[in-house]
């Protein structure tokens, strides 16, 4: 009798890929790190019980290039006030720091990690194109280079 040749197939489990997130990650002890200090920073000051309204409902961090870290909350207004990341980054700036690597924003009351508005996109990729930011996907929280977030962007005059 003959025998049957066995072809051994070796499977590699892989973390998903989202093709429209091409730099997404999962995220580094440093990471994880400013995601603390954010939900630190708006479980300490938000303004708003858990079914209400509030102005301080999401807190930021970000680490600048020299790993300083920074945080600020929201400053909600109908005529648009400030987002946590946009505070934050003002805040960096003031103290020194030029260069921002990495941000996250955390919502109140347990949200977690949120996603940044097209506003806050664009400001990041204008002012630190570099970046990397900690946002919810359908494979979790994930690192994503910011330029993802904005693939089509427009080029205003501090990003052309």
């Amino acid at each position: 009798m003959g025998r049957s040749a066995h072809t051994s197939v070796v499977v590699r489990h892989t973390v998903p890929v989202n093709p429209l997130l091409p730099s997404a990650r999962e995220l580094d002890a440093g990471e994880l790190e400013l995601v603390e200090l954010a939900r630190h920073c708006i479980d300490a000051n938000t303004d708003a019980g858990p079914d209400e309204d509030g102005v301080h409902t999401m807190g930021a961090a970000v680490r600048a290039d020299d790993g300083r870290t920074f945080v600020g909350v929201n400053l909600y207004h109908f005529t648009g006030g400030p987002c946590a990341e946009l505070v934050v980054l003002g805040t960096a700036r003031a103290q020194g720091a030029r260069a921002i690597t990495t941000i996250a924003a955390i919502g109140n009351h347990g949200r977690g990690p949120q996603s940044p508005c097209g506003r806050d996109r664009q400001v990041l990729l204008d002012h630190h194109p570099t970046a990397r930011v900690l946002l919810p996907t359908p494979d979790g929280v994930r690192s994503v280079a910011v330029a993802d977030l904005l693939p089509l962007s427009f080029a205003s005059p501090t990003n052309a």
